[in-house]
């Protein structure tokens, strides 16, 4: 059957994912009694519903409706052990045979803590406090960036994300009016990856009244796009002539590097955040950094507050120990492997089909997008996530495709077989 336009085409495939997901439906629009649109978490949220699941296990996850998919998502890089990795398992069962929610401190925090530091701290990091998720790491980092500079302004950039209350997107730079739940912090915006630029928004700015500079080594929200190393190391060489802090959101990233993806760059952060992975899939965020910094954070010498009932939580804590033993330098060599090759093929089936600007792939390592570009994109965007439901693959609405650690090379095969399907199947709509 001919596909008259995109828009029918993605009408089309919407009414197959509702005949599909009665089930997912019907929760959806039960639980609109209770949560706002049916929501607790804005970026699960798909039109007409998400899927509802029940269960994962390895690199799959099955639906209410009894469907089975291939899980190219890894929980937005959090879930990069799988969904049954036993050594975390039988980690956090140890942890809560001894009680939980002690009130005190714990053994396992220290060890955490060690581990942590000693993994990053080629990439600047010195000390850590650890919190509950990558939005609160970011926003304590802000805090400290400001009480130890007694200054207020915070360098962003176009497309950035820094957590649910630190959102840049590409309409915010245009109108500051935009609606959003940002923090009201002084930000101040520059386009990510663009030297000249920036260089002339730092210069408009009153004298040393940058507080930070906050970036991120690779875009995971905003399409996996990675900063070039002169970047990095011209905000690095900018923030010591300005005698700001500069703030790596490694959140996503570090995944990218044995001692986290600034490294792998010889850049080092005064300040740099973390969470996702390293908490072994539980909830988790961590900062850190240089010494002096952090220590306003000591209550014998500075007493700077971070207080929080879960930060040394007995189930992440229990977690994270065990998840850096595995996720160790031979599996981020592994997966960053993995995840190169796989886009490489991506990129050979887009170049023999002749679908590129269109269609193309961004990102690094194990850290993958699929985008569109021209005024079709978020209509074919839409229409590539529901043909790769349809096929049994499940990933982030916007394309992402984080890889994980249980993913095996016929997943892969699959994954690029229904790829190639969706180029040939909606021919004349993807090469417009």
């Amino acid at each position: 059957m001919a596909i008259l336009s995109v828009s029918s085409a993605l009408a089309e495939a919407r009414d197959r994912y509702v005949q599909r997901n009665p089930v997912s439906r019907k929760l959806h629009e039960e639980s609109y009694e209770y949560m706002p649109g049916g929501n607790t978490r804005t970026i699960l949220h798909v039109s007409p519903f998400p899927i509802t699941f029940t269960s994962g296990k390895d690199a799959t996850l099955t639906s209410v409706d009894h469907d089975t998919y291939t899980d190219f998502l890894g929980e937005y890089s959090a879930g990069i052990f799988g969904h049954s990795n036993v050594r975390i398992a039988e980690a956090v069962r140890e942890g809560l045979s001894n009680g939980w929610n002690y009130g005190g401190q714990t053994i396992m925090e220290k060890e955490m803590a060690k581990k942590v530091v000693t993994r990053f701290r080629p990439s600047g990091m010195e000390m850590v406090r650890f919190t509950n998720s990558g939005t609160e790491s970011n926003t304590v980092a802000i805090a400290a960036a400001l009480n130890f500079t007694k200054r207020r302004k915070i360098l962003v950039f176009s497309s950035g994300y820094h957590g649910g209350t630190l959102i840049f997107p590409m309409d915010l730079m245009k109108n500051p009016a935009t609606t959003n739940v940002n923090l009201p912090h002084d930000f101040v915006f520059a386009p990510y990856n663009n030297i000249g630029e920036t260089t002339a928004t730092i210069k408009s700015l009153p004298t040393a009244s940058l507080a930070a500079i906050m970036v991120e080594p690779i875009q995971g929200s905003g399409g996996c796009r990675p900063a070039t190393k002169e970047f990095l190391q011209y905000l690095r060489e900018t923030a010591d002539a300005q005698k700001c802090l500069l703030i790596v959101d490694e959140v996503m990233a570090s995944r990218l590097g044995p001692n986290g993806c600034s490294a792998t760059m010889g850049i080092k952060a005064d300040l740099m955040s973390l969470g996702k992975y390293v908490g072994g899939g539980m909830t988790f965020g961590a900062f850190g950094g240089r010494r002096d910094v952090m220590e306003l954070f000591d209550p014998e010498k500075s007493g700077l507050q971070h207080p929080g009932t879960y930060n040394n939580n007995v189930v992440t804590m229990s977690a994270g120990i065990v998840a850096l033993d595995i996720y160790n330098a031979s599996e981020v060599e592994r997966l960053n492997a993995f995840g190169a090759d796989f886009k490489t093929k991506l990129q050979e089936v887009l170049i023999r089909h002749h679908r590129l600007p269109v269609m193309f792939v961004t990102g690094r390592g194990s850290m993958l997008n699929v985008r569109f570009s021209g005024p079709h994109a978020p209509e074919l965007r839409a229409l590539y996530y529901f043909h790769m439901l349809e096929n049994y693959i499940y990933l982030a609405p916007r394309g992402y495709t984080p890889l994980n650690l249980e993913l095996k090379d016929q997943d892969v095969l699959k994954y690029l077989a229904v790829f190639e399907n969706f180029i040939v199947k909606y021919n004349s709509v993807v090469k417009h």
